[in-house]
């Protein structure tokens, strides 16, 4: 494990997005493995659950008068409307772990994006590329599950996903896997050293190292 913040600073919120095929949620999954202090927060939906999810794990499944109730409450940080069924992102469950200390990243959409950092300016965002057109093809094609219109219509969507990635903070292209999950870990390690971070969960230590007073012998 690395980096271990004193959680008495609340955490960093993170915005992760990629095109389909680019490698994002296995990359995301493998930063959890080795970071502590850091989840991904689990969206609401109002589709049916599906063999072998748990509710509150895979999503928070919950009525579709559930979900109007908490648009209409402001509750959301974003939520869209997808193959007919509401998926969102929880404000006050992102701030409660927020404020525990723990850093938190959505994996969400660049649309989704949009709406959470006019919400919250002091977002971090980070975009995954692919490292080529063919290689994302061939990524969405070894799935073996789409037939070749399906394939082209994906990539086509993964285009224009990709054309937002000049809105983001940080890009990791995922070319090989774990140069991108260093590279993607690096960003959470530099962002825990920020001096304004450093001054609150370090500052016992900084006034001891300031401190006039003689050392302690």
């Amino acid at each position: 494990m690395t980096d271990t913040p004193t959680p008495k600073e609340p955490g960093q919120l993170y915005i992760v997005s990629a095109p389909s095929g680019a490698g994002k949620t296995s990359l995301v999954s493998a930063l959890l493995q080795r970071t502590d202090h850091i989840g991904v927060s689990v969206s609401h939906t109002t589709r049916a659950m599906r063999p072998g999810e748990e509710n509150g794990v895979n999503y928070h499944f919950v009525a579709e008068s559930e979900f109007e109730a908490m648009i209409a409450r402001g509750e959301f940080f974003e939520h869209a409307w997808v193959f007919d069924r509401h998926y969102g992102t929880s404000r006050p469950a992102v701030e409660t772990r927020l404020l525990a200390g723990e850093d938190v990243i959505l994996e969400i959409d660049w649309q989704g994006a949009q709406q959470v950092r006019e919400q919250r300016p002091d977002a971090r965002s980070i975009f995954i590329l692919p490292p080529s057109r063919e290689a994302l093809r061939f990524r969405l094609s070894s799935r073996g599950q789409d037939d070749a219109a399906t394939i082209d219509r994906r990539m086509r969507d993964a285009i224009s996903e990709m054309s937002h990635f000049d809105e983001f903070d940080y890009v990791v292209i995922n070319d090989r896997f774990d140069e991108a999950l260093e590279e993607l870990s690096s960003i959470i390690r530099a962002e825990r050293c920020r001096r304004a971070r450093i001054q609150t969960t370090r500052g016992a230590l900084l006034s001891e190292l300031l401190s006039h007073e003689p050392p302690v012998e």
